[in-house]
């Protein structure tokens, strides 16, 4: 009985350090220890060990001459060996590039991290006279974004309606106006293979995207875009979109995974 409650404390003392990091993670500026243990209701005793812990560990760096926190290097090697191992990237950058080169537009590839695309890949055409502010690291909304919508299209329909179900206790009040605009999202991408999103993630970006399957079935959401002046819609859907689809063709041959379109 003993061990097995040792275990349940282990666990739960993991899931604790792993909020902390999460929370130092999406903040804005450093966090101290009665920040974080009002971020994530865990007691401001529990916080201190656990700080103390992470750093010492190199998870975090604790700022000169104050109790405030930021993520520390061994996080920063942690995402390099899993960029690494990351194989579909590998495949699929000198597809996405010459596709950002076509399309004079940015390319992000992204995972799922709860009801966002965490950013693992970024690609700009050479020509490109503003640059993106999307960069590796950055999150991308499942809702509303388009690479998050061909993410959410290409689901299984258990796991689809799993992640509607989490968007909608998320969104709350404001899901009656944005059920509609996903349901449209999934209807497009069965019936055209992208997803669009014309200045709904940001009203001044214009950008289609299509989702990815790796071969141990781990899956991806890639967006391709840029202002809404440079990229308009109709040169978006006539222009951009056909070699988008045939990128993600190309790609899904080389990854032995299927594509229908």
């Amino acid at each position: 009985m003993s061990e097995a409650v040792g275990s349940k404390e282990e666990v739960s003392a993991l899931a604790r350090g792993l909020a902390l990091l999460k929370a130092i993670g999406m903040a804005a500026a450093p966090m101290g220890n009665r920040d974080l243990a009002d971020a994530t209701g865990i007691p401001k005793a529990t916080v201190s060990r656990l700080t103390a812990t992470l750093v010492g560990s190199g998870y975090l760096r604790q700022s000169r001459d104050s109790e405030r926190f930021t993520l520390g290097p061994a996080l920063l090697d942690m995402s390099s060996r899993y960029l690494r191992h990351f194989d579909l990237r590998t495949v699929a950058r000198p597809y996405l590039t010459e596709l950002s080169e076509f399309a004079g537009a940015s390319i992000h590839m992204g995972v799922r991290d709860e009801l966002d695309l965490l950013v693992i890949d970024s690609l700009r055409p050479r020509s490109a006279l503003i640059s993106s502010r999307i960069e590796v690291g950055s999150r991308l909304s499942i809702a509303t974004s388009a690479a998050g919508r061909a993410y959410l299209a290409a689901l299984p329909e258990p796991e689809q309606a799993a992640l509607l179900e989490q968007i909608r206790l998320e969104t709350g009040e404001n899901w009656p106006s944005m059920a509609p605009r996903l349901l449209a999202g999934i209807e497009e991408y069965g019936r055209v293979g992208y997803c669009s999103s014309f200045g709904e993630w940001h009203p001044h970006i214009h950008a289609i995207g299509f989702a990815l399957q790796g071969p141990r079935g781990e899956r991806y959401g890639v967006s391709c875009g840029g202002p809404a002046y440079l990229l308009p819609k109709e040169a978006m859907l006539e222009r951009v979109a056909p070699r988008l689809l045939d990128v993600a063709q190309r790609i899904a041959a080389e990854a032995g995974t299927f594509n229908p379109y």
